[in-house]
């Protein structure tokens, strides 16, 4: 070998020499006990056997082990002929985990862990010291040491090179001329330094850097950048931040710079007395980048947000926001996460706003909690959202999704389960947010309402029953819903028996609904109370047909599934009945199998129907993955529905319009989706949802829909987000999500949401990306909807400095995309943490 390699084990471990017989091996006396140390290790030549310093073993022994060794097999073949038992060598070999693969290494086994050095000329005295020379290395664990020479002190465990020195320590790698390190505690320091860090791949240049554990660090005088270095000997970074001091703590992963600037393309962008940035995707306390922006509503707007990593399960967002046409904003958010409860509350506060000359406010609170106790499972779950005013949702566009709604509700339960019974308490207000040009009917409270469920699950004879009891006190404004108030009780009692084949199924049921209210004022008869009993029956029932087939040259398994579903429920007039909770089901494919066509508990529709459809479906014979998929379903009414809605016609068409469906997934990359309710009369379609996808890879994807709603609306729908690139023939590198295609590259991204009946544009967004590998310059034009004729239009800039910051002039432009586009994803995204054997010496 050329190269010779020592072995240390650790010092409570007694080492000494052990090599092949040599004639420049340096001689030990057979008489010289194993506590006197060895005078010296003498440099052997470069082709000499491997040294190792390991416990000397007495010769006499040694040779006796060595013949037991051999003699072992002969006496093994001897013992073949007369024993057909098992031989131990015939055993597979026994394996262990090591922990020398582990990611992290656990103290307690870095500790013991040996010490290897090599090089071209080793000398030194056993247990003290060792003094290598030409391609030195030193090697512990997860610490890799290389230099022109290295002087390694074995009781201090402090090693000195001089050299181009290089320390690889978990992936992240440090070069520079002089070292002094003690190797188990990673103390010491670095000159002239260079380094580059795992996670990021962030890398800068000092003159020294101080190892003040295994965990920490301080560069001084120091640049970082994630910018890569090509081959051209003028290369500058695109961006750098420079530092009079970059303290490093990996355990937090967070760096921290002080009397800093940050140049971009050679400009000094400003200067930063003090900031801290991630080392890898863990969160850490700290400011965020502020935001920036300009709106014709708010003028100039300044927002800085801080984020408070509190606890593994907790953090916490302040954010306070300065509006020069509106006055100052103070808001934050708390999210907590335990094993048996979550949740997140958020609230914002304007206390003078100069555009509706008051103080303005939101909050916004959920918790959902599961706690076993020794009588089953109780559970609490909170849905609170509340604002200042009816014009918050159109003031504050960029408050959080449920508060930009204009049904806000309060919704708070307590629950229980157990074995085959739950229960449930529950209230529920609402706060409405009105419009005079588009009034809303307020839905009603429920104060409170309460529900017990009895699901039987060993039920004889193949039996399913379900009996459920529901009381609820409905509440609202008598002046905007002109109906009573009441207390409405009812108990829903379904008895079931499906017979199951591997070719179709046969499920008749019955079902018996009674309902009783009690009102607050009395009905147009006079009455205070009222109450409804009525029976259903039902019977749903399926084929399935296979077959092996094959189209356009692939093989497929087609399916043929045809269905028939009756349902009766006798006729109860209920026009007199109030609507509390109560609406129309949608006409598709899961509601054309139903009983009711009305979901809540006021309505029961009398029907008297057949509903009657096929689909059949064409899937992979090996992954099972469905390739196509298509339906059709019509019901037929063998008597009229006479009961509706208020204000709604009764139904008296003997065929219903027809459901068509059709859903091609092809390949990945292509999808196909539709839905069309079709008038046989009119010849018309009623409904129409089409919608296509092509998405052949990463940051490729277009999406188109049609949605007609007849005599109400017609649009057009259409988002991408796409390398602009490919124009000129530049189709990039798929390095995988999270990761871009490459530098140079730009990608445009956008919505468009288009109104045929107005002729307008509804909604858009339309964006540019500019990924130059360690930056990603993102412009957008936002114009969305937010009320019957107005609409408001922002402009929004960033840059991302990728591994250390972002910088918004308005909201950030990822926002916008993420909401609007659909599939859109991120240029960078850390989807995985690197391994320590990625970087391996």
């Amino acid at each position: 070998m050329d190269n010779p390699i020592l072995q240390t084990a650790p010092r409570s471990a007694w080492s000494g020499l052990l090599s092949q017989p040599s004639a420049h091996r340096p001689s030990v006396p057979r008489s010289q006990p194993p506590s006197v140390q060895t005078p010296s290790i003498r440099t052997r030549p470069a082709t000499a056997k491997a040294a190792r310093l390991r416990p000397p073993v007495p010769r006499a022994l040694a040779y006796g082990v060595a013949l037991a060794w051999c003699g072992l097999p002969f006496s093994a073949l001897a013992q073949a002929g007369t024993a057909a038992s098992p031989s131990a060598w015939d055993e597979p070999p026994a394996l262990r985990s090591s922990p020398l693969l582990q990611e992290k290494i656990p103290d307690a086994v870095r500790t013991q862990l040996p010490v290897f050095v090599r090089g071209d000329h080793i000398s030194g005295q056993t247990d003290l010291n060792a003094v290598i020379e030409g391609n030195a290395e030193l090697r512990r664990g997860d610490t890799v040491i290389r230099a022109d020479r290295l002087d390694y002190d074995v009781p201090q465990d402090l090693a000195k090179a001089r050299g181009q020195v290089r320390i690889n320590r978990a992936g992240n790698v440090y070069e520079g001329t002089a070292l002094e390190l003690r190797v188990d505690a990673f103390e010491g320091f670095f000159s002239d330094a260079r380094y580059r860090f795992l996670a990021t791949q962030a890398h800068g240049e000092s003159t020294r850097v101080d190892f003040i554990d295994k965990d920490r660090a301080v560069v001084h005088n120091a640049t970082y950048t994630t910018c890569q270095r090509d081959d051209e000997a003028n290369w500058q970074p695109d961006w750098v931040l420079r530092a009079a001091t970059i303290r490093i703590d990996n355990e937090e992963s967070v760096g921290t710079a002080e009397d800093a600037v940050l140049e971009f393309k050679g400009v000094s962008l400003l200067p930063i007395p003090y900031i801290t940035f991630p080392l890898s995707d863990k969160r850490k306390s700290g400011l965020l980048p502020p935001t920036i922006g300009l709106d014709s509503r708010d003028g100039v707007a300044y927002s800085q947000p801080y984020y408070w990593n509190i606890a593994p399960n907790r953090d916490a967002t302040l954010r306070a926001a300065l509006m020069t046409k509106r006055g100052a904003n103070l808001g934050g958010e708390f999210r907590y996460l335990e094993p048996t409860y979550h949740g997140q509350i958020s609230g914002d506060v304007m206390p003078g706003d100069r555009l509706r000359d008051r103080m303005r406010w939101s909050f916004s609170g959920q918790h959902q909690g599961l706690l076993d106790t020794g009588i089953g499972g109780v559970g609490l779950n909170i849905n609170v959202n509340r604002v200042s005013d009816d014009n918050y949702w159109r003031d504050f566009g960029r408050a959080s999704e449920p508060l930009r709604q204009r049904l806000l509700p309060g919704d708070a339960s307590l629950s229980w389960a157990a074995n085959d019974m739950s229960a449930a308490v529950r209230t529920l207000k609402w706060q409405t947010l009105q419009d005079v040009n588009s009034p809303i009917v307020p839905p009603y409270d429920r104060m409170p309402q309460m529900q017990w469920r009895y699901m039987p699950s060993q039920l004889g004879g193949g039996f399913d029953a379900t009996v459920e009891l529901d009381t609820t006190r409905f509440q609202a404004a008598r002046a905007l819903t002109n109906q009573p108030n009441a207390d409405r009780a009812y108990a829903m009692a379904q008895i079931s028996r499906p017979f199951l084949a591997p070719g179709g199924f046969v499920t008749p049921r019955l079902q018996l609904h009674a309902t009783t209210y009690q009102f607050d004022t009395a009905l147009t008869n006079g009455s205070r109370s009222a109450s409804r009993t009525l029976p259903t029956f039902s019977l749903d029932s399926g084929l399935v047909f296979e077959r092996d087939t094959s189209y356009f040259g692939r093989a497929f398994l087609q399916t043929l599934e045809p269905r028939a579903f009756y349902t009766y429920t006798p006729y109860r007039d209920q026009s007199r009945l109030p609507v509390y909770d109560t609406a129309a089901n949608d006409f598709n494919f899961a509601t054309i199998y139903t009983e009711n066509a009305f979901g809540g508990n006021d309505r029961i529709a009398d029907n008297n129907l057949l509903t009657l459809g096929v689909s059949t479906r064409l899937l992979d014979p090996n992954s099972g993955a469905e390739a196509a998929r298509f339906g059709i379903a019509q019901r037929v009414r063998f008597s009229d529905q006479q009961v509706t809605l208020p204000g709604v016609a009764p139904v008296s068409e003997r065929l219903s319009d027809v459901l068509l469906g059709a859903g091609i997934t092809w390949t990945p990359q292509w999808g196909f989706d539709s839905t069309v309710q079709y008038n046989p009369k009119t010849g018309r379609s009623i409904r129409s949802t089409i919608g296509a996808r092509y998405s052949p890879g990463n940051y490729r994807t277009v999406s188109a829909a049609y949605r007609l709603q007849r005599g109400t609306s017609e649009q057009i729908d259409i988002g991408w987000q796409w390398p602009l690139n490919d124009l000129w023939g530049d189709k990039g590198k798929d390095l995988g999500p999270g990761r871009g295609q490459g530098g140079g590259r730009w990608y445009t991204v956008g919505r468009l949401n288009y109104s045929l009946q107005d002729r307008k544009l509804v909604d858009t967004v339309v964006g540019l990306e500019y990924d130059s590998c360690c930056w990603i310059g993102r412009v957008v034009l936002e114009r969305l909807q937010s009320g019957v004729a107005t609409a408001n239009t922002r402009l929004l800039f960033q840059v991302e400095f990728v591994g250390f910051s972002r910088l918004s002039l308005g909201s950030s432009p990822l926002e916008t995309f993420k909401q609007h586009v659909p599939r859109y994803q991120y240029l960078r995204e850390q989807v995985s943490t690197p391994s320590r054997f990625t970087n391996y010496d």
